[in-house]
């Protein structure tokens, strides 16, 4: 039960948290006409009291400060208050996405050194950081998918396979790309069921989406095995990153034949998760579906980064560069 004092509750006469400096030059006097003729009933409160007001709000909830924080259903991670301080730095909140590419070096080369390092952990070659949130990922990984069928004129493939135990939000992105969703069940071990992909994979497949380890937590020992059947009947493997906590460091999709993955930056590199954003779910992909990435992209010229579009590029799926503070917290993690 919430039992304390309202801030006007606090206010005495004369107190003030903070006191307004004089100004440097003579202000002009202000029309009289737009004065108000009482003053406005507002709680007088010294500095102390006004921080020990918002520490007793803050105490009425579980937060960042408190805790770890295991909102979803997939892997969670603690939030450094750190982090939150280095997407505080005046060089990174006071640039503008339509500013020259040569005043913002520093910002370029966060977005540039974060796609090489996300790269190296997840095994893959080339990466966009322009989705907002994890199913904005998966999405744009599966415009990856049509795009590389279609620059080949195999229009046939009209399906994604999604076993049961991939993440919720799977099924959805693959409809909204346009595609038609085969669920295949799990085996007894909780895994993906092997007799079942073989009698569903065929010539209208495009991918499969699947979560490793699963929804259920487990790893699947076969997936070595699922991603060579997909690729033996010509789809792509699209790996969702929900639960890349759990073999961050110790496995890498594109090692275990995925294709292309999304990384959910709020769930395993410090943005704190939940609430409505912000997200961020960059999408990584093998060197063959590079050229097919949303443009622009960063690349380094010349020893100079810039902005360059792929050559067969899907186009933009977010406004100038994604959720850029996302991506600085990610990186001091």
């Amino acid at each position: 039960m919430l039992n304390m004092k309202l801030l006007f509750e606090r206010s005495r006469p004369g107190r003030s948290a903070s006191l307004i400096p004089a100004p440097e030059t003579g202000l002009p006097a202000p029309d009289p006409s737009l004065l108000r003729s009482v003053p406005p009933r507002l709680p007088e409160i010294s500095e102390v009291d006004l921080g020990r007001h918002y520490t007793e709000l803050a105490k009425q909830t579980h937060g960042v400060n408190d805790g770890f924080y295991p909102l979803g259903s997939c892997t969670m991670k603690y939030n450094p208050r750190i982090d939150e301080a280095a997407a505080s730095l005046p060089g990174f909140t006071g640039i503008h996405p339509l500013q020259p590419a040569e005043s913002a070096q520093g910002c370029l080369e966060v977005l540039y050194d974060a796609e090489r390092l996300l790269c190296e952990i997840t095994g893959m070659d080339a990466m966009t950081m322009q989705p907002a949130a994890g199913a904005h990922g998966e999405y744009t990984g599966l415009l990856l998918i049509r795009c590389y069928h279609l620059s080949r004129g195999d229009r046939e493939r009209t399906k994604i396979i999604v076993p049961d135990s991939a993440h919720g939000t799977n099924p959805a992105s693959a409809a909204m790309a346009g595609y038609t969703v085969v669920s295949i069940p799990s085996n007894a071990e909780g895994g993906v069921d092997l007799d079942a992909l073989r009698a569903a994979v065929g010539k209208d497949t495009a991918g499969l989406m699947l979560t490793n380890p699963n929804t259920v937590g487990l790893f699947d020992p076969n997936i070595l095995e699922i991603t060579k059947i997909v690729h033996d009947a010509g789809g792509l493997c699209y790996y969702d990153g929900a639960n890349l906590n759990a073999v961050m460091g110790h496995a890498r999709p594109g090692d275990m034949g995925f294709d292309c993955v999304h990384v959910n930056l709020h769930k395993t590199f410090s943005t704190p998760h939940g609430g409505g954003g912000p997200g961020s779910g960059p999408v990584g992909c093998k060197r063959f579906l590079e050229q097919f990435l949303p443009s622009p992209r960063v690349v380094m010229r010349d020893g100079t980064l810039v902005f360059a579009d792929p050559p067969a590029s899907m186009g933009k799926v977010r406004s100038f560069y994604g959720n850029f503070l996302v991506v600085v917290r990610a990186l001091a993690y």
